[in-house]
């Protein structure tokens, strides 16, 4: 039988078992946050950010920056409707009210027009996520929220490497969030930052992120705030710490890996990828194909017929409205049809391009076996 083709796999490299042994044997006592410090420091010298706070996940730094902005009962959190949970958890967990709006048919990201007209008197914040490196219309919810006096922030836990008119993916708005998952292009196992320029939200979520204790309280163990514990380990700052060293080739290896796709694609006018506006650097985390509509080809078959060829076959996230926790929002026309037409291709560091040719003649199949070209 052939070999297994995962969606995504971790590059870890001797570097990355050194840092994390030397962590593991010597960062103890007053080293214990040695690699905790110099993880935030290179990685916010890598997007250009004044401050970094290295989190156990995007969930968790998502969660702090929207305590550290005051968002609560009352208050309205405006996302796209296309999300995995964990950008809404945190909304909902601060006790605010998520509103779900539509995405646009060509990035798969928030449409900034649905946002507009979803606005409130009590919106308190825009999540602007970066769907699989995709990039949102950044320069018009920006506009946006200048206009209301509305927070932007950017989910950016899919786009590391992205850029938007030459501004890295999550340092646009107040704050941004990355993910460090097993499945991300640089990895802790788990994890997660967050970063922003804004030096009073720093310092409000650094204190959150310690169970309420300023760093500045000259009392031991004397918290001033109801906080969280969200603070990653030295151990997985160590295994981050050398993935950062290689950052650069780690994004341009999924970039290559994105582009070769395209090349290999880009005779078949029935399928689109992720997008790369001129405007726009796609850090290519997850290459997804969309089928067009009509063509008879749905998500179903395309899982069916990777399985049977042994291939990873990942899903395009379903609708958050369309889960049972939340209200369907069928108006939401983009973001439930697309998922249904639509699968993430797999695209690790280390991926052959045997393996790739494997997926692209799945893909093939599926469109011979349709008769659409």
């Amino acid at each position: 039988m052939m070999s297994r083709v995962y969606y995504t796999k971790p590059s870890i490299t001797e570097l990355e078992t050194s840092y994390a042994t030397d962590a593991a044997r010597n960062g103890w006592g007053e080293h214990c946050y040695d690699y905790i410090y110099r993880f935030e420091d290179s990685f916010k010298q890598h997007l250009g950010s004044r401050f970094a706070i290295a989190t156990s996940s995007c969930t968790g730094a998502l969660h702090l920056g929207l305590a550290a902005l005051g968002i609560g009962p009352g208050d309205e959190v405006i996302l796209a409707d296309s999300n995995w949970i964990a950008t809404v958890s945190p909304i909902i967990h601060l006790g605010a009210t998520p509103t779900f709006v539509d995405i646009l048919p060509n990035t798969w990201c928030i449409d900034p027009a649905a946002v507009e007209r979803a606005i409130t008197s009590r919106t308190k914040a825009i999540v602007a996520v970066h769907l699989y490196g995709n990039l949102c219309e950044m320069d018009r919810l920006l506009a946006i929220g200048r206009a209301y006096g509305i927070t932007i922030v950017e989910d950016a836990a899919e786009a590391l490497g992205s850029q938007f008119r030459g501004r890295r993916a999550g340092t646009m708005g107040r704050f941004g969030v990355y993910s460090f998952h097993g499945s991300k292009t640089i990895t802790t196992g788990e994890g997660g930052m967050l970063v922003t320029d804004d030096e009073v939200l720093y310092e409000t979520a650094l204190t959150l992120s310690n169970h309420g204790r300023a760093r500045s309280q000259p009392k031991q163990f004397w918290p001033e705030l109801i906080g969280y514990k969200y603070k990653i380990s030295n151990i997985q700052a160590a295994i981050g710490c050398a993935q950062v060293t290689r950052i650069a080739a780690l994004i341009d290896r999924k970039r290559a890996i994105l582009a070769r796709y395209r090349c290999l694609l880009s005779d078949i006018s029935t399928v689109a990828m992720n997008p790369e506006p001129e405007h726009v650097v796609n850090g290519a985390w997850m290459p997804t194909v969309i089928f067009d509509a009509g063509i008879g080809i749905t998500r179903d078959k395309i899982q069916a017929a990777f399985e049977k060829q042994n291939i990873d076959a990942r899903v395009f996230f379903h609708p958050l409205s369309s889960l049972p926790m939340f209200k369907a929002v069928r108006t939401n026309i983009h973001a439930w049809d697309i998922p249904t037409r639509a699968i993430n291709l797999p695209s690790f560091h280390d991926m052959t391009d045997e393996a790739q040719d494997r997926v692209v003649r799945v893909l093939r199949g599926l469109l011979d076996a349709e008769s659409y070209r």
